[in-house]
């Protein structure tokens, strides 16, 4: 890259600030959208959850109680925000990447290129190896 592209590429400091307040309100509205929709899920998600701690307990000893007022209304509205955090995170990440690929050489974007295709590969993968083989171990141990 040249002087001229580098001079070129530059940008005054509210254009940036104007672009990252873009950035951000897109991955809030990418998260606030994944929310109400675990929200609206978040039985179905409970109960999926819960399934490691019924299949090794059989459902005869598995019967959950709240002892606080508003317990199940604020594990439904935990569900959601984790359920929204692991939904939106494709997209937090995109505007991350997007926010900060202009200040990239071009081959700085060709070596980070790997690790956006392998991180959400081994976060589903590291998610699936805690809920099929750890959270079913740690149940039969407590």
């Amino acid at each position: 890259m040249s002087d001229d592209d580098i001079e070129a590429s530059k940008a005054p400091l509210m254009d940036h600030l104007i672009e990252l307040r873009s950035r951000l309100i897109k991955a809030l509205l990418g998260f606030g959208v994944a929310f109400i929709f675990c929200f609206f899920f978040a039985k179905q998600i409970y109960n999926i959850l819960v399934w490691p701690f019924v299949w090794v307990a059989g459902p005869e000893n598995s019967k959950f109680i709240y002892t606080a007022l508003l317990e199940y209304f604020i594990t439904q509205l935990k569900l959601a925000l984790f359920g929204a955090g692991f939904i939106s995170f494709p997209i937090v990440a995109a505007q991350i990447y997007a926010f900060v690929a202009p200040g990239l050489y071009k081959n700085e974007r060709k070596a980070f290129l790997p690790y956006l295709i392998a991180t959400p590969f081994f976060f589903v993968l590291g998610a699936m190896l805690v809920y099929f083989v750890v959270l079913p171990m740690l149940v039969r141990f407590s």
